[in-house]
């Protein structure tokens, strides 16, 4: 027991779990990716002793460097990427910039940055390939929405978006800040729901209605984080086809490698790129998809 006026220890941190780390074999793509294509959504991570994790995050995930994050590009055959700071690294984006800062005609950066963050600093990611920043619901680590307008008020200049990383059944309850928003939302993994909910639950329509106004981008990523099944995702598919129908030229895709917080099953990521390769076998719709949209999104 402590006195007025003391403070008492503090609770100790609940150690994070180790998670999987990615498959080096992947399958090749069965169907020829359009040129220019992107995978718009990954993560480089570590080495930790030069870019500490922060200690109250949800995962422990190994080192994913760099030239690894490149040699999965060239495996798939993607042309361009584009890399997400990601939540163990908290608003240190040192490593994301000085993999995106020399390869610009290639490669692209969504920031996690504090609200303080100043005007200076701001142009220094832009000049560096930053292209929007990230708000982050489901894991620790990230920033969250009380920075959100700020943040969008901030970036409105350079003209990036601001991606958010929630369950959208909670939509209906940020909707008016989203409208609001200066700049345009991207939304990750179809909105991060249970798929067996379906495509027609209001919030999913929501996300597709605000697509439609031109004030937001779907991201057609992370299937095996909406359901427990494994592949094929039959649940998660009526969702990427009601994307892929409503709103194709506000979608783009993302295999988010290095698939951070898996701890059983850890997925081929070509396997992932394929399985939405069946998903759209129409051309134009793939090269919506996989280059032209891209393309506008992040200024490629």
């Amino acid at each position: 027991m402590t006195t007025s006026g003391e403070i008492g220890p503090l609770p100790a941190i609940k150690p994070a779990p180790l998670c999987l780390g990615p498959l080096t074999a992947l399958e090749a793509p069965k169907i020829a990716l359009p040129k220019g294509a992107c995978d718009t959504h990954c993560h480089v991570i570590g080495p930790f002793d030069r870019f500490p994790m922060v200690e109250d995050r949800t995962y422990t995930p190994p080192v994913a460097s760099p030239e690894s994050y490149l040699a999965m590009l060239d495996r798939l055959q993607m042309d361009r990427g584009v890399l997400v700071n990601v939540s163990v690294h908290g608003t240190d984006n040192r490593l994301l910039l000085e993999t995106v800062g020399p390869r610009q005609d290639r490669l692209r950066a969504v920031v996690v940055i504090p609200a303080d963050i100043s005007e200076a600093e701001l142009e220094c990611m832009h000049e560096a390939g930053a292209r929007g920043f990230r708000i982050n619901l489901l894991f620790k680590g990230g920033v969250h929405m009380e920075a959100l307008e700020r943040l969008a008020a901030k970036v409105a200049p350079l003209g990036w978006h601001a991606q958010f990383l929630i369950d959208i059944r909670m939509l209906p309850e940020i909707l008016p800040v989203i409208r609001r928003l200066p700049v345009e939302a991207v939304f990750d993994h179809m909105g991060h729901f249970p798929a067996a909910l379906g495509p027609d639950q209001d919030f999913f329509q929501s996300m597709i209605a605000l697509a439609e106004e031109e004030r937001a981008w779907v991201k057609l990523s992370g299937a095996f984080r909406l359901t427990d099944k494994g592949l094929p995702h039959d649940e998660v598919r009526p969702l990427a086809e009601a994307l892929l129908t409503r709103i194709p030229s506000r979608v783009v895709w993302g295999s988010d490698w290095p698939h951070v917080s898996l701890y059983d099953v850890m997925p081929d990521t070509g396997a992932l790129l394929n399985e939405v390769l069946g998903w759209c076998p129409d051309a134009a719709i793939r090269q919506a998809l996989f280059t032209d949209n891209p393309a506008r999104l992040y200024g490629f």
